[in-house]
């Protein structure tokens, strides 16, 4: 019968794209530049490269921006596209806003790094990069600020959850990945956890950081909606803020009421000394 033929077309075609989206996950999560495909130069001459090498043993590269009077630093984990170079400017305004030295770092297979990214790599990437602050710089788990745009904040949270830190601070970062999926596959009626790989599930997380937690999202996201960080942020334990950012979307540049409302919040909630 022709419906029927009609019918058996969908389904072949329906789990057709279900396969080709699967075998393009990690294209479709991450997206790294080479050093050789686009670099920036340091927009500062202080900044330090510096190779770390992962659990696993893949060697990292990532950029050291040193305040020599501040015994704080920020641990910096940028999102799923480009390489670190493209985030200088960034580093280097949020360094001297806070006054705190900043790390930021490429996940395997990203910039100068070896490997190919993955969710497990990305996780070893900020352990190796924790690790170096501690125990090279010396500097005290309570000075260590942990930051994360975009994908960069399901890092840092899995990351929160396991180490010591002075805060925890959440750029236009998502529930999970399948949430993002949903949003943007809504037509595709497929149980988007169970099939994807890689999860970064920062909602589920996010309730086990016992540090001050700040979360920033704009209200014109198209990429990650909105509502991914108000449930963020109603999950995370207090002290918390959640900042919308009037009008903005997933690529506009912070704006200056996210750092002077950054650096307040911080100055409201101090971590003491254990």
């Amino acid at each position: 019968m022709p419906w029927l033929r009609c019918v058996g077309y969908f389904v072949i075609a329906y789990v057709g794209l279900v396969l080709m989206l699967l075998f393009l996950e990690n294209k479709l999560v991450f997206r790294p530049s080479s050093a050789a495909d686009a670099w920036v130069p340091p927009p500062s001459p202080g900044i330090e490269d510096v190779t770390l090498t992962t659990a696993d043993g893949t060697r990292i590269h990532t950029w050291w921006c040193p305040v020599s009077d501040s015994d704080q630093a920020i641990l910096y984990c940028h999102g799923n596209a480009g390489n670190l170079s493209h985030r200088g400017g960034s580093i280097v305004k949020l360094s001297r806003i806070l006054g705190a030295s900043v790390l930021i770092i490429d996940y395997p297979g990203y910039g100068k790094s070896e490997g190919i990214p993955t969710e497990q790599g990305c996780y070893q990437a900020a352990d190796a990069a924790y690790a170096w602050l501690h125990e090279e710089k010396k500097i005290a788990p309570h000075k260590i600020m942990l930051y994360g745009a975009s994908l960069g904040g399901g890092v840092v949270t899995d990351l929160a959850t396991r180490k010591d830190h002075r805060a925890l601070i959440l750029v236009k970062t998502f529930t999970s990945l399948p949430g993002v999926a949903s949003d943007i596959y809504w037509w595709l009626p497929v149980p988007k956890r169970m099939l994807m790989k890689n999860q970064f599930d920062t909602l589920s997380k996010i309730g086990s950081c016992p540090r001050p937690v700040f979360i920033a999202h704009g209200t014109a996201d198209r990429l990650i909606p909105h509502h991914h960080g108000a449930k963020l942020a109603e999950a995370a334990k207090e002290p918390k803020r959640f900042l919308s950012l009037a009008g903005a979307d997933h690529n506009d540049p912070l704006s200056e009421e996210f750092f002077t409302s950054l650096k307040e919040f911080l100055r409201l909630h101090p971590v003491d000394m254990p």
